[in-house]
């Protein structure tokens, strides 16, 4: 652990960069493609309408990732942050905490999630055509929902020690179980959306044993015993204020994706509805290598941050901009320049296909800087500050597409729909620069008094 610790806050940070992020994207490219799989053999097997119940349930699945989500980055923060400080026994504490309160947070929403179905669907913009699969499917998965959040949460206490190949193999081994059980379900078993779901829940399940495994192994420093597992007030607190802005934004996007469901039925139909589920499909196989770099960068930057490294930090801030604005560039030119080619990957529909083309190139208008604006979010994360990276994190959707969403559509109708994701995309770019530049400016400020001792010191 400390020859780790000595390359993290010492070595080549372009090194450490790829070392640490290349397995998260890998990872996050791997879990973009759960959704982007599913909703192929369900285009190909079951038809727009399947597409359609999959888009539906997705903002229930995002609330329930958000625990998982919140949980993990929060002690993630904290542990990588108390490992950078040498202080070991804390970053064990807070990993068995963690792993206590997902628990009983997910259980819970687990329940509540059981016992409302049928009005969380319909609240969530289902119609009559849509309802029954989308059924099939959300009560299939929530099965496997303490697994899935667990393996989201125990991801991020992985890539804290500073394991992120393992990590990734959580991630890899459950998406290609995925990839081999959705066709057998579906084309083999006849099963529709309800085979997606069952393929679904197994791979989640396979995924947490790996995690359970690795956790048991010498290779990880937690190590588990029961005497670690109990809920510490105090942290607990810590963990939920550092990880609550990702779990806002989870919370958030489903809003989001209330508001645009509801907004298309009201000024299209379900076909556009199946649009906007595969182009927020391809969408989140972009931006998932983007979240893999801001996983890897934020474990560097709370080690660096600990360790009052502020030169290192502001470095690696740099270079993480550069290779998320090159990969958001790259998808960015695709889908501008072949839309209908990527959409027939979905469907085998033309009047999909047709319909799909200018609404997929409007969304992605400023997409290659929205690297930026999640860096800045797990930035301020990494370095302990909630309030910035709240508010980083919930301009995009909360404070500016939730208002677009509402008020572009009164004068363009659906054109206003799909233009409400560029214009709320630009402000929030713009807050998170301001946000950033004053932060370093502090950074410049703390450097300069360091060094002012330092000399004065020597003299």
């Amino acid at each position: 652990m400390e020859e780790q610790r000595s390359q993290i806050l010492n070595g080549n940070l372009r090194g450490q960069l790829f070392k640490f992020s290349s397995p998260a994207i890998i990872g996050m490219l791997v879990s973009a493609l759960y959704n982007i799989v599913d909703t192929l053999f369900v285009g190909r097997g079951v038809g727009p309408l399947g597409i359609s119940a999959l888009t539906i349930v997705m903002p229930i699945q995002l609330i329930i990732m958000a625990v998982g989500i919140m949980v993990g980055i929060g002690s993630a923060s904290i542990i990588s942050r108390s490992l950078g400080a040498a202080n070991t026994e804390k970053a064990l504490k807070t990993a068995g905490t963690s792993i206590l309160l997902n628990l009983i947070l997910s259980t819970v929403l687990m329940v509540i999630s059981y016992i409302f179905i049928d009005q969380i669907l319909y609240f969530f913009g289902a119609s009559a055509e849509t309802l029954g699969l989308a059924k099939d499917y959300m009560s299939i998965i929530l099965i496997g929902f303490i697994s899935f959040s667990f393996a989201i949460s125990s991801n991020n206490l992985i890539r804290a020690e500073g394991k992120p190949r393992a990590a990734m193999y959580s991630m890899l081994i459950g998406a290609i179980c995925n990839i081999i059980l959705d066709p057998v379900f579906i084309f083999g078993l006849k099963m529709g959306v309800k085979g997606v779901a069952i393929a679904t829940i197994i791979s989640q399940f396979i995924s947490a044993a790996y995690i359970i495994s690795f956790f048991k192994s010498s290779k990880s420093i937690y190590n588990f015993r029961i005497r670690q597992f109990s809920l510490n007030p105090a942290l607990s607190r810590e963990i939920i204020a550092v990880g609550f802005p990702s779990f806002a934004l989870q919370v958030v996007g489903s809003a989001v994706f209330l508001i645009f469901n509801r907004s298309i039925l009201h000024y299209g139909n379900n076909m556009y509805i199946a649009v906007m589920g595969i182009g927020l499909r391809v969408l989140s196989l972009i931006e998932m290598p983007i979240i893999g770099i801001a996983q890897g960068f934020s474990t560097l930057v709370s080690f660096n941050y600990g360790a009052k490294k502020y030169e290192r930090v502001k470095t690696v801030f740099k270079e993480a901009t550069i290779w998320t604005i090159g990969i958001a560039g790259l998808g960015f030119l695709l889908l501008m320049a072949v839309p209908s080619a990527i959409l027939g990957i979905f469907t085998n529909n033309a009047t999909l296909i047709q319909m799909g083309v200018n609404p997929l190139r409007i969304i992605v208008i400023f997409l290659p800087f929205i690297g930026f604006q999640v860096l800045g979010g797990s930035f301020f994360q990494a370095i302990g500050k909630t309030v910035p990276s709240l508010i980083i994190i919930l301009s995009r959707q909360l404070l500016l597409l939730i208002p677009a969403l509402i008020v572009l559509p009164l004068f363009f109708e659906l054109m206003g729909v799909w233009l409400s994701i560029p214009v709320s995309n630009f402000f929030a770019i713009l807050m998170t620069f301001f946000f950033v530049w004053w932060q370093f400016k502090k950074f410049n400020e703390m450097i300069k008094e360091r060094d002012t001792k330092i000399f004065e010191v020597k003299v």
